[in-house]
């Protein structure tokens, strides 16, 4: 395909497809790659086009910014698809490729959409051409190139993270394609009422394709609403005696709503419902309700909130109201916050759900956040005791005639690994009980151990 040929586009194409950047200036949401005097903008402008791997999530221009380098250069551009092509289509670009560079200098870009789904004898496949600078290409990857893209090519490749689309810039896109004549839905002289711009940007996930879809299906809706009341035309009003014009095709909250089959929840994740609905969560886990648990976290995920916020409070949950009851139920929430981070939506609700279910559902104790609590008001009370002289290192013999680690017990000298009648604590503190174990859940086994060695004492 030739850059000419890049942004062609016709009447009846998705809303997504016509209002797909062409320029650098109207790419959203990655100003750290093509801002003034970017990585991308800088190699764009001297065209210097390496081999390049875009990766990044759904919809935040992966395709369209290998477009656009390809129509900014005066390379030869030309397309693959990795599930619907093979080795074969790529020889047929090769051998057109070798041609064009042996005949007239062009240099070719070969554009690899979803490269991550070709397996490794394919990938290999693109390494010679890479070398001998047969052709440039271009990856493009929702999955982490480090597990899905072979070394050697990885190697011979630079990596451009995309982020998802913040929200204020999918409002931008949005108001561009409501006002856009020629490309978008201006002709229609739509509007889009505050609401229900906020509930398409907030539902989009940062994927602007998302937005677009959403914002054509509901502007359909509309229209036909619109169509039954005549828009534009004049009306009577019999009750008040006057004439009035029916007003221009308004996308309402409900014709979003219709178009993403999904209600908008009430929740705003900068305002008091945010904090209503993690307090109910974390309360709930507290209260060992798995089925509240899971209902508060359905209503976050769903209404938009970070998957990852929920992930840490879960660690934090779990450290400071499950504790050494279950002492495992760290490391789960370690996990999911992990599992999450690799696998991403829309399947991530299923490792935080399991996560708060596990956590609700846990024996509870917070006696070791109660201990550092009462540990913390000691050293602010006390200030900097004195470390007791038996437990300081002694590196030099300076500090060994001063009795640094004097009458030190070694505990692995004695039975159990514990030295009856030892002290640790500033002499001050001695015998203070900052942790004070529950007899609940593992925690009784710690509760059990430290009654018997404390009687040892």
């Amino acid at each position: 395909m030739e850059d000419q040929n890049l942004f062609t586009q016709g009447i009846n194409q998705p809303l997504a497809e016509r209002m797909r950047p062409r320029t650098l200036d109207e790419i959203a949401g990655q100003e750290h790659l093509v801002g003034p005097d970017k990585p991308l903008s800088a190699l764009i402008a001297a065209d210097t086009i390496p081999s390049i791997i875009f990766w990044g999530p759904p919809g935040t221009g992966k395709t369209t910014l290998a477009r656009i380098v390809a129509h900014h250069t005066k390379a030869r551009f030309a397309q693959l698809s990795a599930v619907l092509s093979g080795v074969n289509d790529l020889r047929a670009i090769v051998k057109e490729a070798r041609n064009a560079r042996d005949l007239n200098g062009k240099t070719t870009i070969v554009f690899v959409d979803e490269i991550h789904r070709w397996n490794k004898a394919q990938q290999d496949a693109l390494l010679p051409h890479v070398e001998d600078g047969t052709i440039t290409i271009i990856g493009s990857t929702t999955e982490n190139p480090s597990f899905e893209v072979i070394g050697p090519l990885l190697s011979r490749t630079k990596v451009y993270t995309l982020e998802q689309i913040p929200d204020e810039s999918l409002g931008h896109l949005v108001d561009r394609a409501l006002t856009d004549t020629k490309r978008g839905l201006g002709r229609q002289k739509i509007k889009l009422e505050d609401k229900a711009r906020d509930f398409i940007c907030g539902s989009a996930d940062g994927d602007a394709r998302r937005a677009y879809n959403t914002l054509e299906i509901a502007a359909d809706l509309a229209v036909q609403r619109s169509q039954k009341h005549e828009v534009g035309s004049k009306k009577y009003d019999k009750k008040n005696r006057t004439s009035y014009v029916v007003p221009p095709t308004s996308i309402t909250l409900q014709d979003v709503e219709a178009a993403m089959q999904k209600k908008a929840l009430l929740y705003d994740k900068s305002g008091e419902e945010h904090y209503n609905i993690i307090s109910a969560f974390i309360k709930s886990m507290r209260g060992s309700d798995p089925d509240a648990a899971v209902y508060y976290l359905a209503r976050m995920l769903e209404a938009g909130e970070d998957p990852l916020f929920t992930a840490r409070r879960m660690v934090i949950f779990a450290s400071e109201d499950v504790g050494n009851a279950d002492p495992q139920a760290v490391q789960v929430a370690i996990s999911c916050m992990q599992s999450f981070d690799f696998v991403g939506m829309p399947e991530g609700w299923i490792p935080l759900a399991q996560c708060a279910t596990y956590l609700a559902s846990a024996p509870k104790s917070n006696a070791s956040y109660a201990s550092y609590k009462r540990a913390k008001k000691d050293v602010m009370e006390h200030g900097t005791l004195p470390t007791p002289k038996h437990l300081r290192n002694a590196p030099t013999k300076l500090m060994k005639n001063m009795g640094y680690g004097k009458d030190y017990k070694y505990a692995h000298d004695y039975d159990e690994h514990f030295v009856p009648g030892e002290t640790y604590l500033p002499e001050k503190l001695k015998g203070k009980r900052y942790y004070r174990p529950t007899e609940i859940g593992y925690e009784k086994h710690i509760s059990d151990r430290l009654k018997r060695l404390r009687t040892k004492k």
